[in-house]
């Protein structure tokens, strides 16, 4: 698949920076995983899910820490399993808790940061894990890209199957439970995605950074769209424009690839907003 792959890219990309495999293997990650960052995005913006993406950040941190603790676990296994388990736990406890969202949020992400951060600084080993603050998605493999894949075919089902009900738990979670929608489940189900989403991606994105990917792209479309169509398709041509643009920047500017396509991101969403005005009335 990879060798059809480098010779389509060869064929209609003439580029100096397209001759490389590094760069025809970070595309094609960038095609795969910002098209999810676009989609997952409209839902964190629309219903205020900004800062528990925040906390899968956190929780996928400590991840990394027990991929490493538990021996012949790898990181990225860690990091899929205490994110899921995280995520999960969270939405668990704000159904059954009377106290604020964000102060739950807060306690998980505080106690999930400290715990990797004591982890990792046990026996002086702190700097092995810098990588996974920054990133480096120049350095993805093809088994890697062959994971993504899967993970994109997966979330893009799963939205297909829950995102009417999803919709309608974002705009009135009374309304939702009143039409028989088990708010929980659907709930579990979309942190579960988002936490393997930045589970798989945090390690070429970069912990400091990836919950960027989860709000712009939205936060841009939601300046100039008038309607939910029009939100999501804004959102994921956004993420998609970020990630190609980025890569290419940082490939002539000798940059970091994750936060150049931070810098897109934000840039788009400065224009959307000095236009919003000419688009919604």
């Amino acid at each position: 698949m990879l060798d059809s792959w480098y010779g389509l890219v060869s064929m209609l990309l003439p580029f100096q920076w397209a001759d490389h495999t590094f760069m025809k293997n970070a595309l094609l990650a960038v095609l795969l995983a910002t098209p999810l960052f676009g989609i997952l995005s409209t839902m964190v913006v629309s219903s205020r899910m900004a800062f528990f993406s925040d906390s899968l950040g956190h929780g996928a941190f400590t991840g990394i820490a027990i991929g490493m603790l538990v021996g012949g676990l790898s990181p990225l296994w860690g990091i899929l399993l205490f994110s899921v388990a995280f995520a999960v736990l969270i939405t668990l406890i704000k159904h059954k808790s009377k106290t604020a969202p964000d102060t739950i949020i807060g306690v998980f992400a505080s106690t999930a940061v400290a715990l990797g951060l004591v982890i990792m600084s046990s026996g002086g080993g702190f700097n092995k894990f810098s990588s996974y603050l920054i990133g480096d998605l120049l350095s993805i493999a093809p088994l890697e890209i062959i994971m993504l894949l899967n993970v994109f075919i997966g979330v893009i089902l799963l939205w297909l199957l829950i995102f009417n009900k999803l919709l309608i738990i974002s705009i009135n979670p009374a309304l939702a439970a009143s039409r028989g929608i088990n708010t929980l489940l659907i709930e579990i189900l979309f942190s579960s995605a988002l936490a393997i989403v930045v589970a798989m991606t945090i390690q070429w994105v970069g912990l400091l950074i990836i919950n960027s990917l989860l709000v712009l792209p939205a936060a841009a479309a939601r300046n100039i769209t008038g309607n939910v169509r029009q939100y999501h398709c804004a959102s994921v041509c956004f993420a998609v424009f970020s990630g190609i643009t980025g890569l290419i920047l940082s490939y002539y500017l000798n940059t970091a690839t994750g936060p150049t396509i931070v810098l897109v991101a934000s840039l788009l969403f400065f224009v959307t907003f000095s236009l919003r005005s000419r688009f919604i009335r």
